[in-house]
C-alpha cells in the first residue's frame, strides 16, 4: 500500500467513525495516524521539543473540542495541520499561559501522550544533522512551508488552507508557490555557504548540485 493509499484509508476510517457519532473512535484514529507527523511538524517549525510538546497538547485538545463540528470541507489531515499551526501560534503569543492540557476523555489523552513520547524519541535519534542545521536557519514561516510541501507532500490547495485560509484560494496558492521558490533559493544559498553543495561556476568540470537535500518534493510541482 502506498502512502497516498494509506492516507485515503485513514481518512475513510476517521470519517466513518465521525459520521456514526463515535467521536472518541475518530479522535483515536486521527491521533494514531496523523499524530506523529503533526508533532514532527511542530518540532520542525518551533525548534524546541518542550514548546512543540506543549503545542501538541493544545492541538490534541483543540481537535477533541472541534471534532463534533468538523464539516469535512477539506481533508481531516489538512484540518489537523491547520489546528496545529493555530495552536503553535497561540502558544508563542501567550507563553506565560503554557500548561499541560487535560483532554476530556482518558483514552484519547493517553494516546496523545504516547504519540508525544514515542515521536520525540524517534526525532532525537533521526540522522538528518546537515539538513536539520540548514533548516534551523530559516524563519518559522519558511520552515512551515518547507515541511508541508516537501516532508508532508501536501498539495498547494491544502497548503493554502493551512497557511492562508482567509485569502482567496487560487491567489493564496500562487503566492505560496512563489514563496516556496524563494525558500528553496535561500536554502540553496545556505547550503553553498556551509559547503554542502558547490556554488555556480565552481571549477573542476563536475556539474553543480541543483537542489538541496530536504528541499525538493518528489511528485511534480504542479500538484
Amino acid at each position: 500500500m502506498t502512502a497516498a493509499e494509506a492516507r485515503a484509508q485513514l481518512e475513510t476510517t476517521i470519517r466513518q467513525a465521525h459520521e456514526r457519532g463515535d467521536l472518541e473512535g475518530a479522535a483515536t484514529a486521527a491521533l494514531s495516524g496523523y499524530g506523529p507527523e503533526i508533532l514532527g511538524f511542530l518540532v520542525g517549525v518551533l525548534r524546541d521539543d518542550e514548546v512543540a510538546s506543549e503545542a501538541f497538547s493544545q492541538f490534541a485538545e483543540d481537535l477533541w473540542k472541534g471534532l463534533a463540528g468538523f464539516a469535512w470541507r477539506c481533508s481531516f489531515r489538512t484540518w489537523a495541520y491547520t489546528l496545529a499551526r493555530h495552536a503553535s501560534a497561540r502558544l508563542l503569543r501567550e507563553p506565560t499561559r503554557r500548561r499541560e492540557r487535560r483532554l476530556e476523555t482518558g483514552e484519547v489523552s493517553k494516546l496523545a501522550e504516547e504519540v508525544r513520547e514515542n515521536t520525540l524519541t524517534y526525532l532525537k535519534t533521526e540522522v538528518k544533522r546537515g539538513v536539520d542545521a540548514l533548516r534551523a536557519q530559516l524563519t518559522p514561516e519558511e520552515r512551515e512551508l518547507l515541511i508541508l510541501r516537501v516532508d508532508r507532500q501536501l498539495g498547494w490547495a491544502d497548503i493554502a488552507e493551512v497557511l492562508a485560509a482567509d485569502e482567496e484560494p487560487k491567489k493564496a496558492a500562487a503566492a505560496l508557490r512563489k514563496r516556496f521558490e524563494r525558500v528553496k533559493v535561500r536554502l540553496r544559498d545556505l547550503a553553498v555557504a556551509e559547503g554542502l553543495i558547490e556554488a555556480a561556476g565552481t571549477r573542476g568540470g563536475s556539474p553543480r548540485a541543483t537542489s538541496v537535500p530536504g528541499s525538493e518534493r518528489n511528485p511534480k510541482e504542479g500538484s
